[in-house]
């Protein structure tokens, strides 16, 4: 179980096996790592829309190097590295300027099952996409990054994946999709994979403005509290065969073993007094005031004219 986590850890947040073959007992991380799995700060969580917080500072975004499809460096344990100099992501509130070094997926065991790791009002989608991003201080470094006990070290964009069955829309899925089958068992490693597809196909669709934000953590061990999390609101739309492909495709240790790689999400973790914040939304409310207020106006406007026809 230690080499299994250890070697989750290395692999940057790539998604530890949760199946019913071969589970991970995610209970014995707070005993594993208790530095952090057992901390107040820990992700995933359930966002309650009701108790969410306006915060006008949440701008959008300026993504670099997302429409680039040289940006791909190689898969393996179904986390794709990317190229971190040519990728950024700034604005959104965030302290500053971060590099993008990589994006990975869980999912559950197919598009009809739950397998996203963050829910909404107790929602839970098939697969949630994790795209990371280290800051820009730490020269793209993110064992340094995590060593220095700071909560804005990585900032990790979250989008929902749902199945649909508008296929012509998942044209960059079908492309991450048919690498699958070439790494079929985690340690296999895929290089030709530039110029195949851009980080913004995959994420086509989502209004990158509507997000929630608050403070977490990684969601494997060692769950180091030093993420910034940015959950879109939108899901991304993903035809239900192509989920479905992660589920039945991927095995943990090798084909041979039949240990297909499903369920790698881990539960929501108690908020612990965090607030989740969003965009401020003008209410349909208050364009109405506004206009009875200029209605009431406008009437002692003409009250005080006609008088004044009587002087």
């Amino acid at each position: 179980m230690i080499v299994l986590l250890v070697t989750c850890l290395a692999a940057l947040l790539c998604p530890t096996v949760h199946s019913a073959d071969a589970s991970v007992d995610f209970t014995t991380w707070p005993k594993i790592t208790p530095q952090y799995c057992n901390g107040s700060k820990q992700s995933p969580i359930n966002i309650v829309t009701a108790s969410v917080q306006g915060n006008p500072n949440l701008t959008s975004f300026n993504f670099t190097g997302f429409d680039d499809n040289s940006t791909f460096r190689d898969i393996k344990n179904r986390r794709i590295r990317l190229d971190d100099e040519k990728m950024t992501v700034q604005g959104g509130d965030l302290p500053g300027l971060y590099n993008t070094i990589q994006f990975h997926l869980h999912w559950g065991n197919g598009s009809s099952s739950p397998g996203s790791e963050h829910t909404v009002d107790g929602k839970q989608y098939p697969m949630e996409l994790h795209i990371v991003n280290v800051h820009s201080k730490y020269n793209r470094n993110v064992s340094v990054a995590l060593a220095a006990n700071d909560s804005t070290a990585l900032a990790v964009l979250g989008f929902f994946i749902e199945g649909t069955n508008e296929a012509n829309k998942t044209k960059g899925w079908i492309s991450l999709t048919s690498l699958l089958s070439s790494i079929p068992n985690s340690g296999n490693t895929k290089t030709d994979i530039m110029n195949q597809t851009t980080l913004n196909s995959l994420i086509e669709g989502v209004d990158r403005t509507k997000y929630y934000r608050y403070q977490g953590s990684l969601t494997i061990p060692s769950c180091n509290e030093a993420v910034i999390w940015t959950v879109f609101k939108e899901p991304v739309k993903v035809s239900h065969d192509l989920i479905n492909r992660f589920s039945t495709t991927v095995f943990f240790k090798d084909a041979s073993a039949s240990v297909l790689n499903t369920n790698n999400f881990r539960g929501v973790q108690p908020l612990n007094g965090r607030v989740v914040t969003s965009q401020v939304v003008q209410t349909a409310a208050t364009p109405a005031a506004s206009s009875a207020a200029t209605s009431t106006l406008s009437v002692i406007t003409v009250l005080l004219l006609s008088s004044l026809c009587w002087l």
